[in-house]
């Protein structure tokens, strides 16, 4: 007997700094002191459905990934090797696209909880909310799946579990760091994804646009490109460039206008 189909309504949205989907950390973790806030809809008595939330640290949202069409059977998550079952990871592109994450809760203010290492992205339709509860949702002992098959050694934690990966270390040149600053102030935030996505390795993947020749490389990161060079396991942002050729850039459309700025300004078009 077929299952009957399942009504769902969100019970609010999030608010968050991202606005596409390259910019999202891939996990909260990776958004650690990211602030956004969780406004619930009125005349529903939310209000009172909030009532005792407030004293727990943590708490549980769920939430649908409203921006992702289809889903496919095995896929190539960014901390992979080869493709794996949909069910053995946490892809955005499911069946049905219910996503859950687990949020630092800061305070409560009528319908609005304030939250912070938020991962998602803004406008998010939020279809419940539940509490952290330390001692039966943490479970450090657990094994990590295919995780394990591709573990780096590494010395581990008994007080929380570690990532079998391990990381990458980034860091920036004084050019890149001007550069990054010089865009931040116009309102393109570069940094945080180009940190998070060469802290998973400098290697081209279905996830990271990145061309690499020898210990050089160029991440794209929507329409700018980030230079860089690897040294073991460390990775040095050096340069950021734009995407755009100079011929493209004599279009003077809105869109382009930060571009221009950031050539005449640090040249390298």
């Amino acid at each position: 007997m077929e299952p009957k189909d399942l009504v769902v309504r969100p019970i609010g949205v999030i608010h968050t700094p991202f606005r596409e989907r390259v910019e999202a950390p891939r996990q909260p973790r990776a958004a650690s002191g990211v602030q956004g806030t969780i406004e619930l809809l009125p005349g529903q008595h939310f209000e009172d459905a909030l009532a005792d939330l407030e004293g727990w640290q943590y708490i549980w949202v769920v939430f649908w990934f409203d921006r992702n069409d289809g889903w496919r059977p095995k896929v190539l998550p960014p901390r992979s090797t080869r493709r794996r079952g949909v069910f053995s990871t946490r892809t955005p592109h499911r069946p049905n696209p219910i996503g859950l994450s687990v949020l630092s809760l800061d305070r409560i203010e009528g319908r609005v909880l304030h939250v912070r290492d938020v991962d998602l992205l803004d406008g998010t339709p939020v279809l419940d909310i539940k509490p952290y509860v330390p001692w039966t949702d943490a479970i450090p002992d657990a094994r990590a799946g295919w995780l394990e098959d591709e573990r780096i050694p590494g010395p581990e934690s008994r007080e929380r579990p570690v990532d079998p990966l391990g990381s990458w270390e980034v860091v920036s040149s004084p050019r890149a760091e001007e550069q990054l600053a010089f865009l931040r102030e116009a309102g393109v935030e570069l940094e945080t994804s180009a940190r998070q996505v060469l802290a998973l390795g400098p290697h081209p993947h279905a996830y990271r646009r990145i061309r690499l020749e020898g210990d050089a490389g160029t991440l794209a990161v929507k329409d700018w490109r980030v230079r860089f060079r690897v040294e073991g396991r460390r990775i040095e942002i050096v340069s950021v460039v734009t995407g755009y050729r100079p011929s493209q850039l004599l279009d003077e459309t809105p869109e382009r206008a930060v571009h221009r700025a950031f050539v005449a300004r640090f040249g390298e078009a």
